[in-house]
């Protein structure tokens, strides 16, 4: 095995899975730097003729460059661990950088999370999700419904699936980030509900570091209960603990009532500058405050012993595709009819 090749061939792959759309070999050199990678744009269509030939690129029909295929997908997730330590962290800045939603306007791009769910299922996931969406336990009240063979960025829906998404929390950094606030994602966790209130967190996991979501992760250990919290308001629900520099307090309050405003609630709690939140510490100068995970709808589902393929952090989505969890139930009860 060649190492080094191995590391090209990856950051190859990572740098596509990046962008948007397709993108060529000079747009794919300026990325590798930045993942510790060296190299000339005619090396890099020699990695791509290879991943080609490997069923793990193709070339996009719009001929501007290459996009990524599912076997190319899959095998990114399986990459090398080492490779792929600090790649959350690493996605969560890039995505909220990406990022332009206008929080006054309440269009542009938001980031999603998506699951593969069986479309006989989705009467039953429907009735998991609403009590999770009525106690505010989801990041806003939007909810996207896509079914099967029609696409989803990029991919089409295979037949007897749909893709259920929800908004990913770090959209609130995205929109931090657009005003100039600097958010540090430092933990992904699990909090204690009693009485509908957070009490505690029960674990914690730091974003620096890991290669996977910890939300989703915790998820797929069966460590939640949401449908707790939600029904007896008594359970554990996924959050992210968060910092801010003190200075922009006030800013990011200004910012957090126009995501909600836009459908886009998630605040669970606020610190006070320097001070603990939940026995979290913070630095001098800093803030802390507490979102809910994006993922608590479909954590419920996922409890319900219903089968999920999770995808957190999916990409950039429009907003537009969004509606409330009201509208989008109605549309699906409509198409029954």
């Amino acid at each position: 095995m060649n190492v080094r090749n191995d590391k090209a061939r990856a950051a190859v792959l990572r740098a596509l899975s990046e962008f948007d759309g397709p993108a060529g070999a000079a747009r794919i050199a300026a990325r590798l730097p930045g993942m510790g990678v060296q190299l000339q744009p005619r090396t890099i269509r020699l990695y791509l003729a290879e991943l080609d030939h490997d069923g793990l690129t193709t070339l996009s029909s719009r001929r501007k460059g290459r996009v990524l295929t599912e076997r190319g997908r899959a095998e990114l997730e399986h990459s090398d661990v080492i490779a792929k330590v600090g790649f959350v962290q690493g996605r969560i800045d890039t995505l909220g950088y990406r990022m332009a939603f206008n929080s006054e306007t309440g269009k542009g791009t938001v980031i999603a999370n998506f699951a593969l769910v069986p479309s006989r299922d989705l009467s039953q996931i429907f009735a998991e999700i609403k009590p999770v969406f009525a106690r505010n336990l989801s990041m806003g009240n939007r909810l996207c419904l896509i079914r099967a063979n029609e696409k989803l960025s990029g991919r089409t829906i295979p037949g007897g699936y749909a893709a259920l998404g929800t908004l990913c929390s770090v959209t609130v950094n995205g929109a931090l980030m657009s005003e100039g606030i600097p958010a540090t994602s430092r933990y992904g966790g699990l909090i204690e509900m009693r009485q509908g209130r957070p009490v505690r967190f029960v674990e914690l996991m730091e974003y620096s570091g890991v290669t996977v979501d910890p939300l989703e992760t915790f998820i797929r250990a069966g460590m939640t209960d949401v449908r707790g919290a939600a029904g007896k308001e008594t359970g554990v629900i996924t959050a992210s603990f968060r910092e801010i520099p003190s200075v922009a307090l006030d800013d990011a309050r200004r910012v957090f009532d126009r995501l909600q405003r836009s459908g886009m609630g998630g605040i669970l709690m606020i610190g006070r500058p320097g001070q603990p939140l939940l026995d979290i510490p913070v630095a001098e100068g800093r803030t802390g405050f507490i979102v809910v995970g994006g993922l608590n709808p479909l954590a419920a589902v996922v409890e319900a012993g219903i089968s999920c393929e999770l995808k957190s952090l999916s990409g950039l989505e429009e907003f537009s595709l969004f509606s409330t969890f009201d509208e989008t139930f109605r549309r699906y009860m409509d198409a029954l009819r």
